[in-house]
Parts: structure tokens; sequence; C-alpha cells
């Protein structure tokens, strides 16, 4: 039979109609605006921020781009962001990450307005995603919630499995899932017997940046699988995370690399940043 493909293109694109229409609906007295942050010349993160702009461009939110040079000192992007913090027509701002080697990456993210974390890194935005209350929640993880629920795939009751602890997708993912009711196992590098808890998992969502390290004997037969990994093989060809020959055999529903996760990601940074620019209108 083979897995029902969960198309993250097309699952976007449907975010990105319904945002559409409430910037329309904004706009009469409100256009959002995201900043987007680029240090040196990383091409994959040049890629990343030229798709994020034309999806703001597409979805009528205003947009500005911040390209420094690689060897801007930490204290000019601290600037940069303090400005960006007080300039009332952007409701978002996003460092694209990686950073060159002499900026701290942590107190770039902090520096951050919570109330302007469209990211969702900010240490209050986490804190508050683990406590329960209203947050901007990363946008890996928004988007992985999304894919799961257009596909009615059941969450409550059901064990999901993570591979990979990380801030940014790992452990937000996990608190998504468990506000969602589902019981939730992280995996990491120190885990023992990973094929036979990941076998265990209902959702099994790898996310640890290593090509095709779950194969199909690692997938408990119709889990719903759902591949964050983005990894470059030698050939050039892009794969993610999850060995899709093999698990889509075994699998119920898996998203592809590319076309799963990536949209999703860009889709609901759009969402968080109306959210923002809504958020003003009540203050």
């Amino acid at each position: 039979m083979g897995a029902v493909i969960i198309d993250g293109k097309t699952i976007a694109q449907k975010v990105k109609d319904e945002i559409k229409g409430e910037v329309q609906k904004l706009r009469q007295g409100l256009q959002p605006g995201l900043a987007a942050i680029l240090v040196g010349d990383n091409p994959s993160s040049a890629i990343y921020v030229r798709n994020k702009r034309k999806a703001c461009e597409a979805a009528g939110i205003y947009s500005e781009e911040h390209h420094l040079e690689t060897h801007t000192s930490q204290e000019k992007l601290l600037e940069l962001i303090d400005a960006l913090n007080h300039n009332h027509r952007i409701h978002g701002i996003l460092v694209q990450l990686p950073l060159p080697k002499q900026i701290n990456a942590e107190s770039v993210l902090e520096r951050v307005s919570p109330d302007k974390d469209v990211d969702g890194f900010h240490w209050v935005n986490l804190g508050k995603l683990f406590a329960g209350f209203p947050s901007f929640i990363p946008c890996t993880p928004f988007g992985i919630l999304k894919m799961l629920q257009y596909h009615d795939i059941q969450i409550q009751g059901k064990h999901a499995v993570i591979v990979g602890r990380s801030n940014i997708v790992g452990k937000p993912v996990g608190m998504l899932l468990l506000q969602q009711h589902a019981t939730v196992t992280i995996c990491h590098s120190k885990t023992e017997d990973l094929p036979s808890i990941c076998r265990q998992g209902d959702i099994l969502i790898a996310a640890v940046g290593r090509a095709k390290m779950i194969t199909g004997d690692m997938v408990k037969p119709g889990a719903a699988v759902i591949d964050v990994g983005i990894n470059r093989l030698d050939s050039g060809k892009l794969v993610g995370d999850v060995d899709f020959e093999s698990v889509s055999q075994t699998a119920g529903w898996i998203s592809p690399v590319p076309g799963g996760v990536g949209p999703m990601t860009i889709a609901m940074l759009l969402y968080n940043t109306v959210s923002s620019a809504k958020r003003t209108l009540k203050n």
C-alpha cells in the first residue's frame, strides 16, 4: 500500500490563503510587518530569508531585510534589534540562524522583544509554552501540529516519540503534543535501544540532523512519521532524517523532504506575525 504523503506545500498554502484573508481585513487600519536579519553569507540562510520575504509579499505582509556583513560585531547587531523592537511598523523580528562565531546567539535571541519574537525562541515564550499559557509557538513545532491536525491524525491518548531534544524543535513539539494529551517520549544521542523506543510511537518525529537515520524497521506499522531533518548528500540531493523509501512501506503517513515541514515553518511564521499585529490592536 505505502504511506499517505503529508504534503506540507498543500497544507502551507491553505494556511497562507487564510492569512492573506486576515491581512486584507487588518490592512484597513494596520499592515503586519516582519523584519528579517541575516548576518553573513550563508547560502542556505539567504535562501530561507528570500523565501520568507516572498511569502510575506504574497500574503500582503510588509517585510524588511537587514543583511549585515559576516564580521559584524555583536554590539551592532544588538543595536539593530533594539531599533526594531521600538519600530511600530514591525510586529515580528526574525534573526536567521546560524550566526557567525563572534556573536552569542543566546544573547541575541534574548534581546528580541518577547512581544515580537515570532520565531518563539525567547525564553519567556518557551516558558509560557511549557506552562500552558498563550505565547508565540516555535514555527516548526507549530507546523508539525497543523500537519497532524490537517490529516485528522489522532493525538490524544497516543504515544508520540520524538528523536531530538533541541529548544527549536524537540522540546517544544513535545510540549505541544503533551498539551494535546499525547504521551510523549523524547529521545536523544544517549538513549539506549533507540529502535525499540521508536517502534512504540504512534507518532514519530525525527529532528536530529542525520541523513536517513530512521529506517523502516524502526517504525510501528501505521505510524505517522514527521521528518524535520534537512541533510545534503555528497551527490547534492536533499534528504531528511528518515529513510523515505523503507519507512513509507511501513508507516501510515509520512512527510517528505523537501516539501514537508519546511513550507509549514514559513506559513506559521506568517501566522505568528499576523497574531502579533492583532495583539497591538487590543493593547
